[in-house]
């Protein structure tokens, strides 16, 4: 018996299609204490994110996180979840229709869709819909700005493991990562600009704090570039405003577990500047490219109460570029600079092909 996929029925003379395909982390679907069970116990159980042995890790994912960390983790999510769905999913999907507007504005006829590497939608199953509707050259767009084998990669692996089970494959084309995309760092810039427009910008006891997810230290000592991107986004960034190396902060975020991650920790940097007389914090997130848990619960909410008991005074969070168009402007750039030498751009008809002949002719006789 085969071990491909059905392949969808061939329609002899349609037109071969373009699509991008957006992915981001995943959600739960539902801010439940069993959704958020079986959503970590897909995204824990990837040897992408913990590099341990897996008969070690099983007993300890099984035995011991998966009944300790899904009702903590369910609270905070219902914390920030919407009347419309998780924050995450409602961003990506406004980002998918968005990019796809914004492009086809520039003339590029291209399917845009959006999937989760963990939960849902699902990667194969975006894919195979993908194919079903004639889409015969993917572009693979993982929103990480800072590629990391545990967030990039592991999309990559879902999308080789769909390859696998294809026969008639698709053309694919992938993009690594954009840490110093001028776009994405304008639209920061941009971002962090309007934050000071309406909230001022201190001259003393300020700093800008850039937040990035964090990861264990041994993903650096083994090669991983994170750590490296995240750093040359934050340099990029405080350039583009003007900031000195007094006047900013670049930190790790969400650190799990006792190994050591990289640092310096956000959490301690918050004590630390606040101890240290610095009165107010404005915190970006650069890594995360729409608001999720990490944002609005541990940063917003659990930031702001960490700085303010250390004795700070004044902390705002900037939200993520979400839907702003200048980033969506950024992401088109991006996605378009990949697309060249596909067949993006729809052939005029031949009304406009006439049109635009008489125009010539019109012209050159005026000449």
């Amino acid at each position: 018996m085969s071990h491909y996929l059905v392949e969808p029925a061939y329609r002899h003379g349609s037109p071969p299609r373009t699509a991008i395909l957006l992915i981001n982390l995943g959600t739960p679907e539902a801010p439940t204490k069993a959704a958020v069970r079986r959503y970590l116990g897909e995204f824990l159980a990837d040897p992408r994110v913990v590099e341990m042995p897996r008969p070690l890790w099983w007993l300890i994912l099984n035995g011991i996180v998966l009944n300790t960390r899904p009702g903590r983790s369910a609270r905070k999510y219902a914390a920030v979840w919407t009347a419309d769905g998780s924050p995450l999913q409602v961003h990506l999907a406004r980002q998918a229709t968005l990019l796809r507007g914004f492009l086809g504005q520039a003339g590029h006829c291209v399917a845009v869709e959006y999937a989760m590497r963990y939960g849902q939608p699902s990667i194969p199953a975006t894919l195979s819909r993908l194919k079903a509707e004639g889409c015969t050259r993917i572009l693979v767009l993982p929103l990480y700005p800072q590629y990391a084998a545990s967030t990039t990669a592991s999309a990559f692996d879902a999308v080789a493991a769909w390859l696998r089970g294809v026969r008639n494959q698709p053309e694919m084309r992938s993009i690594r990562s954009f840490a110093d995309h001028p776009g994405y760092i304008a639209a920061l810039a941009a971002s962090v600009r309007e934050h000071w427009a309406s909230h001022g910008r201190p001259a003393a006891s300020y700093r800008l704090l850039m937040s990035f997810h964090g990861l264990p230290r041994y993903t650096l000592d083994r090669g991983d570039p994170y750590h490296c991107e995240c750093q040359k986004t934050a340099r990029l960034l405080a350039e583009a405003l003007g900031l000195g190396k007094d006047g900013y902060l670049a930190c790790f975020q969400s650190r799990f577990g006792r190994s050591e991650w990289l640092q310096p920790y956000t959490v301690a940097s918050l004590h630390a500047l606040a101890k240290g007389g610095v009165h107010r914090v404005d915190v970006i997130c650069p890594g995360f490219t729409a608001d999720c848990l990490e944002t609005l619960e541990e940063m917003a909410i659990e930031g702001r109460s960490e700085f303010l008991r250390a004795g700070g005074n004044e902390y705002h969070y900037i939200p993520c570029l979400n839907e702003r168009d200048d980033w969506i402007l950024a992401l088109a750039q991006l996605a378009a600079s990949h697309l060249q030498g596909w067949p993006t751009r729809e052939a005029p008809d031949a009304a406009a092909l006439e049109l635009s002949a008489l125009r010539a002719r019109a012209l050159g006789a005026r000449s």
